[in-house]
């Protein structure tokens, strides 16, 4: 396979024309009757293209890349890329399933010896389970399903490489570095008709998808401005992360302090730039543009992905114009990330999502989704607030979660309770599997995704989008025909 890789800044001109399909944006109609007809088109649609591209990879995938054929009883013989932070509490997590979910862990991969050996204790099927090197992973018959838990740069080369192994795929967000790495990751789901779930952990909560039955149901009118931030504070300094003394190539490479630096910057594959072995590029690898997005990439996908989900719908939307703003405020040390990052996008459905990122001070702003009608916010279930000018409508379209009573007083005047502007909807968010959960079940039962390829790659699109605004100081544009941003 020809991989094509991309530097991790795309200004103009940087990223060639692509070939093949392009999305279609449609429009999402506000009429209940024309909306519920779209739906079911797309879902019709995307049955089709799951039948066709499951008949495409039994024409053209070699024998060596069939899957093993998975019944809902068999055991599911998974394999971790990556096994620092993440990827040893992934890890652990499996290991704990093994029993109730009838799943084992048999192989784990790092470029650092000692990290590699904790995983290789973890699950604990002695020297022969354990790899530097991710093609032995790829080229295991009895792997059924990679966990991807490397830094960004990594992911979407070894996520299409498992997929054409005939392996399902579970990606820790970002699903990329690069726009059209995402692209191309998407691209490949759709061809090979392998499971992926991209890993922002929130698109299974059950809120958001009890939100996206609401706005769909039109309780708060058509959404028009949404919010939400993740701030940290940290004396330290934001991804300033321990650092092993003596780590590094230059030692033994039986030794645990033994660190596979060529591969891990992945620079003949054109993944990163080839420099001199950085200890702090390594270990905290989020304080640079090279490898990731920073706060962005790292904390505010976790936002913007189920607020598409809940807006939307689960296969997300593609933006229209993103604009981005911050800097290293306080935290002036190596890193070339900002510590304080702020980003707007606009979609061609007509609504804004503002996200706040700040590393200098944990008060961040609250979750809501403002509708004409009212305000959504997520306070354990779903709450939604009327605006007093829009009343009559709020209270029919939430007429079985809103009682309203009419009294005289004693002046003869009609008095409603609630007054306008205090009635509130509230709504259950009944309980959900867990990320990891939704995923086995994707892979036994064809369950749907909780973040698909599509929802991932249109979050990735906004959020590399506001990147690249931020570091070229510029309003970013989407152009929806060539699937290519451009400054404005």
């Amino acid at each position: 396979m020809e991989f094509r890789m991309f530097d991790s800044t795309v200004a103009p001109g940087d990223v060639p024309d692509r070939h093949g399909p392009h999305i279609v944006f449609r429009r999402r109609l506000w009429n209940k009757e024309q909306h519920s007809m779209a739906q079911h088109h797309e879902s019709s649609r995307r049955l089709f293209l799951k039948a066709s591209a499951a008949t495409a990879v039994a024409t053209w995938l070699p024998a060596s890349s069939y899957a093993r054929i998975m019944g809902a009883n068999d055991r599911l013989n998974m394999a971790v890329v990556g096994t620092g932070g993440m990827g040893t509490g992934h890890t652990n997590s499996l290991v704990g399933r093994r029993g109730e979910e009838n799943l084992d862990v048999i192989q784990v991969c790092d470029v650092y010896r000692r990290r590699l050996n904790n995983a290789m204790n973890i699950i604990g099927h002695g020297d022969g389970c354990g790899t530097m090197r991710y093609e032995d992973v790829l080229d295991n018959r009895d792997v059924d399903a990679v966990v991807i838990a490397t830094p960004d740069h990594w992911h979407t080369k070894i996520a299409i490489e498992a997929m054409e192994s005939g392996k399902d795929v579970y990606c820790e967000k970002p699903l990329s570095l690069t726009i059209p790495q995402a692209l191309e990751c998407r691209d490949a789901v759709h061809r090979t008709g392998r499971v992926l779930q991209v890993g922002p952990q929130r698109t299974s909560m059950s809120a958001f998808w009890t939100a996206r039955q609401a706005i769909e149901d039109g309780r708060i009118g058509k959404p028009v401005w949404s919010q939400s931030s993740y701030c940290r504070n940290s004396r330290g300094g934001q991804f300033n992360w321990g650092m092993d003394p003596g780590a590094g190539p230059g030692n033994d490479p039986k030794s645990e302090h033994y660190v596979d630096w060529d591969r891990w910057l992945g620079h003949e594959h054109g993944l990163a730039e080839e420099i001199e072995w950085n200890p702090d590029h390594f270990f905290r690898f989020r304080k640079y543009f090279a490898y990731n997005g920073g706060v962005a990439t790292d904390l505010l996908y976790h936002k913007l992905a189920p607020f598409l989900l809940a807006i939307s719908g689960p296969d997300g939307e593609y933006p229209r114009r993103v604009v981005a703003s911050g800097g290293r405020y306080l935290e002036k040390d190596e890193r070339d990330i900002p510590d304080s990052f702020m980003m707007m996008v606009d979609y061609p459905t007509e609504h804004t999502v503002v996200l706040v990122s700040v590393m200098t001070n944990d008060l961040g702003v609250p979750d809501i989704i403002r509708g004409q009608y009212g305000t959504m916010k997520f306070d354990g279930g779903v709450s939604m607030h009327e605006q007093a000018t829009w009343a009559e409508e709020f209270r029919h379209a939430n007429r079985d979660t809103v009682k309203v009573s009419t009294t005289t007083d004693e002046e003869g005047k009609t008095v409603v309770t609630p007054p306008h502007g205090q009635a509130v909807s509230r709504l259950d968010a009944p309980g959900r599997r867990d990320h990891m959960g939704n995923f086995l079940d994707a892979i036994r039962n064809g369950d749907p995704l909780s973040c698909n390829v599509d929802l991932g790659a249109s979050t990735m699109v906004a959020i590399k989008m506001a990147v690249e605004s931020y570091r070229q100081d510029k309003v970013m544009l989407w152009d929806a025909d060539s699937e290519t941003m451009r400054p404005a």
